[in-house]
């Protein structure tokens, strides 16, 4: 059986929700903190055991290639200046194995996918979204899954429990419980009403793929919103498949509220700013 060595980050979006801050930079680069969104992504995969990242993106998101590119110039002020641990941060990112290829029109998720076909050839391989950011300090989710790989060879899909007026916002699985967070997957019900859930366990994010999907992904035809959806083409392949109910906090952050939620909670979790951003916190008169 083979390893889980390359992972996908589909990032070819508008970003239309957080306009105007998305006409001129990409939604990915918006910073949590002081880290651009994509990068906490990027960080899960290097930290799972990744080895090889492909990133999907499109017109107007050169700033990610260049965010993790090197800089001659910013490293040589860095140097003069004496700012050694910033340099060295710099340096870091230059250094991570990142490949880049265009989706030409954005044509859904199952066509990004479908753009890595070449990058993966006949290995499986991650998929992480990156409007999904996933806290969890002590097992990356990313290797929660491939965990999971090595005891279920198949297709593992990333999930959570959401409340139950929420299901109408997730593709939710119907399947049968083999552990307390694990589920065989009978099927997928894109974005149900409340009284059709098949459950309230909501596929979020996170992916190990098998490279069966690509043919299967070259014959679907586009469906909701005139593209090609993966969860299209995972209801009509034959591998087995698995839902992980991973550990973590999960942040939409391409969502406004979301976005906000994450930047809060990491500030909290920040060594430098935490302690005082929680005192300003405490002191707003809300």
């Amino acid at each position: 059986m083979k390893s889980i060595r390359k992972a996908v980050i589909p990032a070819a979006g508008f970003g239309t929700r957080f306009l105007p801050a998305t006409k001129a930079q990409p939604k990915e680069m918006l910073p949590i903190v002081d880290t651009p969104a994509i990068q906490y992504i990027v960080k899960e995969a290097l930290d799972s055991g990744i080895e090889e990242i492909l990133i999907i993106t499109g017109r107007s998101k050169r700033a990610i290639e260049d965010h993790f590119d090197s800089s001659v110039e910013l490293e040589e002020l860095l140097q003069k200046q004496g700012k050694n641990k910033q340099l060295a941060m710099v340096k870091d990112l230059a250094d991570i194995k990142i490949h880049f290829i265009r989706q030409k029109s954005p044509r859904g998720l199952g066509d990004a996918v479908l753009c890595a076909k070449a990058f993966i050839g006949d290995e499986p391989f991650a998929v992480l979204l990156g409007d999904d950011i996933v806290y969890n300090p002590e097992k990356p989710c990313l290797q929660q899954l491939m965990d999971c790989y090595e005891q279920h060879p198949g297709i593992i899909l990333g999930a959570q429990f959401v409340p139950n007026e929420k299901v109408s916002s997730y593709g939710i699985v119907s399947g049968e419980p083999l552990a307390d967070n694990l589920y065989r997957v009978h099927g997928l019900v894109e974005k149900p009403s409340v009284d059709k859930a098949p459950s309230n366990l909501a596929v979020l994010g996170r992916y190990i793929l098998t490279p069966d999907i690509f043919d299967i992904l070259e014959n679907t035809k586009p469906g909701v919103g005139n593209e090609v959806q993966l969860t299209d083409a995972l209801a009509a392949s034959k591998t087995d498949t698995y839902a992980l109910a991973y550990e973590g906090v999960r942040y939409d952050t391409g969502d406004k509220l979301g976005y906000l939620k994450a930047t809060v909670e990491y500030a909290l979790r920040n060594e430098e700013l935490g302690a005082a951003f929680k005192d300003y916190l405490k002191g707003l008169n809300l």
